[in-house]
């Protein structure tokens, strides 16, 4: 299997990305992700994610909604403000957010 950017959505659509350096402290959050991802997949109107680190730390994660209202809903998901609550505790020395609407949205794909 080759790894893939998720395909292009049609816009507008809301994205939030997550910018993140985590502590050395793991502990329950490969755990924690697992349900987080679960939950979210629940949401009707989120769309996919796509998620990086760098050799340094940085992580960086991009999750993508059909609009606001989903993106409003999951912020309000109790078990996922628990798990920001234990993460600004444990697993994050620092962390930024930015959401932003998606005015144009294109791909490629090489063939062969």
């Amino acid at each position: 299997m080759s790894i893939q950017p998720l395909p292009a959505f049609e816009p507008p659509y809301v994205m939030s990305v997550f910018t993140s350096v985590r502590t050395a402290d793991d502990t329950g959050y490969p755990e924690t992700l697992a349900r987080m991802i679960e939950i979210v997949r629940e949401n009707p109107g989120f769309l996919g994610y796509e998620s990086a680190r760098t050799p340094g730390g940085l992580g960086i994660t991009v999750a993508y909604f059909r609009d606001h209202e989903s993106l409003a809903e999951w912020r309000q998901e109790l078990e996922h403000q628990a798990a920001q609550k234990e993460g600004r505790a444990t697993w994050y020395e620092s962390y930024t957010l930015h959401v932003a609407t998606v005015e144009r949205s294109h791909g490629f794909v090489r063939n062969g």
